[in-house]
């Protein structure tokens, strides 16, 4: 049996780079800086929240194998959680110390698809869409998304090992889970999507 931890990704101001400014305006104006500043320390402190309940499962850490959402397979994968940690991201910071205490990072994602996405939020943010464009937009994301997906549950097939501990930090909106092997044992940290959506049924 092989146990994955799936852990929802908030992303942080820091998680998302050269985009960030885009993605704050269009907040902005859809909302007001007021609800801007009061995501960004709710974001804070779910990552906190998290944080927590990770060092109350008194893991073994030289068996627990960390997957990232958005860190390609590239040989650099260390450095880059450094860098991004370095600029004050939470959950890179979280991913560091989990090193420190011997846990293994693994490379997670298809870097060509990650360019894709990238380079398909760059033209969609800040514009003014008809809703053709918009549902053309939104079936290019899906498809998008299904492709990370199946490479990022191909990724951890074959590198989590029997007796391992899998700690995956994804986006909410991802569903790796029908890609992965049926002897992976998935646990949500948090309530999954599927269950939250049950609460208010």
């Amino acid at each position: 049996m092989r146990v994955l931890i799936a852990i929802p990704v908030i992303h942080t101001q820091q998680d998302m780079g050269s985009l960030l400014e885009q993605i704050k305006q269009d907040y902005i104006k859809k909302y007001s800086q007021q609800k801007w500043a009061e995501h960004v320390k709710s974001v804070d402190e779910v990552w906190n929240g998290i944080r927590r309940m990770i060092i109350e499962l008194d893991l073994v850490y030289p068996d627990v194998r960390l997957y990232q959402d958005g860190l390609p397979v590239c040989g650099k994968e260390t450095e880059i959680v450094r860098d991004v940690a370095a600029t004050g991201s939470k959950n890179h910071q979280l991913l560091l110390e989990m090193l420190d205490f011997g846990a293994r990072l693994m490379g997670t994602e298809d870097p060509q698809l990650l360019l894709q996405e990238y380079q398909f939020l760059q033209c969609t943010l800040g514009t003014t869409q008809t809703p053709e464009e918009e549902k053309k937009h939104q079936e290019q994301s899906k498809k998008l998304l299904g492709e990370r997906d199946q490479f990022i549950a191909g990724q951890i097939n074959k590198s989590l090992a029997s007796g391992d501990i899998g700690i995956l930090f994804l986006g909410m909106a991802h569903c790796v889970e029908p890609y992965l092997d049926p002897d992976i044992l998935v646990m949500h940290l948090l309530p999954s999507p599927r269950e939250r959506q049950g609460e208010f049924a």
